[in-house]
């Protein structure tokens, strides 16, 4: 079955946004648990806030190291789940069960199960 990275995107609230978040966490805890069960959670984790975050880049040779996430943006990147669904449709329906598409974004990529031929003539799938 193909995976799907389900990429969940918030902004970083104050406290008060922060608290009431805490209180879906039996919505969240309903939602995780039925995927297990479904047999379509690979792993999932929350994310640490984005002021724990270290961006690298190599620009000549030379090494960047950024405090922060790589871009100023209202919604960061807080957790993710790898799903092993039969296809987009079926990630796609679970994306929308997320509470985070409520008051945020849901993200949903297909992970690469092979690399492409990149020896192949023609093959231009990475670029």
């Amino acid at each position: 079955m193909p995976k799907y990275l389900v990429l969940l995107y918030a902004s970083e609230g104050d406290e008060a946004t922060e608290q009431e978040r805490w209180a879906e966490l039996p919505l969240w805890r309903e939602l995780t648990d039925g995927l297990r069960d479904a047999g379509l959670l690979v792993t999932n984790a929350p994310l640490h806030r984005t002021d724990s975050a270290t961006t690298v880049r190599v620009r000549d040779d030379e090494i960047e190291m950024t405090d922060g996430p790589f871009a100023v943006t209202k919604e960061v990147l807080v957790g993710f789940y790898l799903l092993d669904c039969d296809g987009l449709d079926e990630a796609l329906r679970h994306a929308a069960r997320f509470p985070t598409a409520r008051y945020g974004s849901v993200e949903v990529r297909p992970i690469m199960e092979q690399l492409p031929d990149l020896d192949a003539p023609g093959d231009d799938s990475l670029g």
